[in-house]
Formats: structure tokens, C-alpha cells, sequence
């Protein structure tokens, strides 16, 4: 995928950044992007301040600087929550304590008087699903569902369409193949960097880890546009 817009002197700051995956989405819109994670990320292809996503955000708004963004974007760790936690690993024992910061993030956001939207995946996280989207809506080797709460703007819920198969791989023992891939965990037929890298449109990261986490860019992408498109008609 191409950048679809000119840069639109927009700015986003994009809390939890990761590797980026979010950020490049917004940057096909049009949208200048800033990262904020707590881990080192030197494949981050954006300006990015390693530090504690929420104290950062406090500080930004304390002192004004926050005016300098037009959107907040914000994906919270989400292993509390997420379909795998509450569902698998609770069944077999597995996995360990884990931290939920959707609340806090929410508070923060709100503080901000900023759009926003927060990004968790399918599970138990205390979200508005405003918005639910999946790889199949943008023709990815991966599923994918994400789900969107979005502050102080709105956009029509795209429709779902039918999945065309299964995610390839081994699940509850048994081995599917299948045209989307498993871009997540380790073994049982779940997919190799490349294959990630591909399905997911990734390519500046070759680390394991930031593509399990990553989100397509393909999904911010058109959140950036659709809500473009809202702050156009609201200033028309």
C-alpha cells in the first residue's frame, strides 16, 4: 500500500506505540505521527519517546503540549483481557497476572479534550466496540480482529464480511489449512516472519515479537481517512 494522502499538517500521537504498526497507518492518511513506548523501539519508522505512555500524556497536558496533536491514538497492553487470557490460558492454568490500563488510559484521554481512539483486541476489555475491524474487510492473510473506542468523534461501523476459510494451523489439536495465517505465538502452523510481514503489510520490523503485538496498517489507514473526512464536514 501507497500513502493515499499529502502530508495534511496534522499531527497524531500514538501511545503504546510498539513497532509501529498503528503509526504507518495514520501516516498513509496523511497524518505526521509521534510514538511513545515504554520498551526501546528502533524500528519505530517515526520520531518516538521511550518512556511511560501515561505519565507522557499527563505531562503533555499539564503543560499545553498536547494542543500540538489533532488525535490521540492509544493500544494499552491488553493481555488482561484478551480472547487468549480469558479463554485457553485460563482453561489450562496458563500465563500469569497481567495489568489492565484501559481505564487509566481512558481518564487521561479524556483529560485531554483531543479525539481519540483506544485499541484493544477481541476479549473482555472495558470498551466501547464503536468500531470492529478485521483483515478480510482489506484483503490481509490475517483476520485480526480489532475493536475501537472512539472519543469525542463518531464513524459508521463498517460491515464484516464472511471469512473464506480458516487461519491456517493447529488449534484444540487439529491441523486447518486455510488462506489467512496465524500471526501470533509459536509453533503449531503459526506463521513465519515473512509470511507475518506479508499478511499484515509490515515490512520495516523483522522482530517476532512487534508483529504478534502489531496491528495492519491497513486499519488505521482508514480510521485516519474516515476520520478526516468527519473533521472536514464538521469545519464545512
Amino acid at each position: 500500500m501507497t500513502p493515499a494522502a499529502a502530508r495534511n499538517g496534522l499531527r497524531v500521537l500514538d501511545l503504546f506505540c510498539c513497532a509501529g504498526g498503528a503509526a504507518m497507518g495514520y501516516h498513509w492518511a496523511g497524518f505526521d505521527v509521534d510514538g511513545v513506548d515504554l520498551a526501546d523501539r528502533p524500528n519505530y519508522p517515526f520520531p518516538h519517546h521511550r518512556g511511560d505512555a501515561l505519565e507522557h500524556l499527563a505531562h503533555l497536558t499539564a503543560t499545553g503540549e498536547i494542543q500540538r496533536y489533532a488525535f490521540v491514538h492509544a493500544s494499552p497492553p491488553c493481555q488482561a483481557r484478551c480472547a487468549l487470557t480469558v479463554g485457553t490460558n485460563a482453561s489450562q492454568g496458563w500465563g500469569s497476572a497481567h495489568h489492565d490500563l484501559v481505564g487509566p488510559t481512558r481518564d487521561l484521554l479524556d483529560a485531554t479534550g483531543l479525539p481519540y481512539v483506544i485499541e484493544q483486541p477481541n476479549g473482555r476489555a472495558s470498551i466501547r466496540k464503536d468500531l470492529s475491524l478485521c483483515g478480510e474487510m482489506f484483503g490481509l492473510g490475517v483476520l485480526r480482529h480489532r475493536n475501537f473506542e472512539l472519543g469525542r468523534w463518531a464513524a459508521t461501523r463498517p460491515g464484516h464480511p464472511a471469512h473464506r476459510g480458516y487461519v491456517r494451523g493447529y488449534r484444540h489439536g487439529v491441523y486447518r489449512t486455510g488462506p489467512y495465517v496465524a500471526g501470533y505465538g509459536n509453533g503449531g502452523g503459526k506463521a513465519t516472519v515473512p509470511e507475518m510481514q506479508t499478511a499484515m503489510g509490515i515490512t520495516w520490523t523483522d522482530v517476532r515479537e512487534e508483529l504478534t503485538e502489531a496491528i495492519p496498517p491497513a486499519y488505521t489507514h482508514w480510521i485516519g481517512v474516515t476520520f478526516l473526512t468527519a473533521r472536514q464536514e464538521v469545519i464545512a
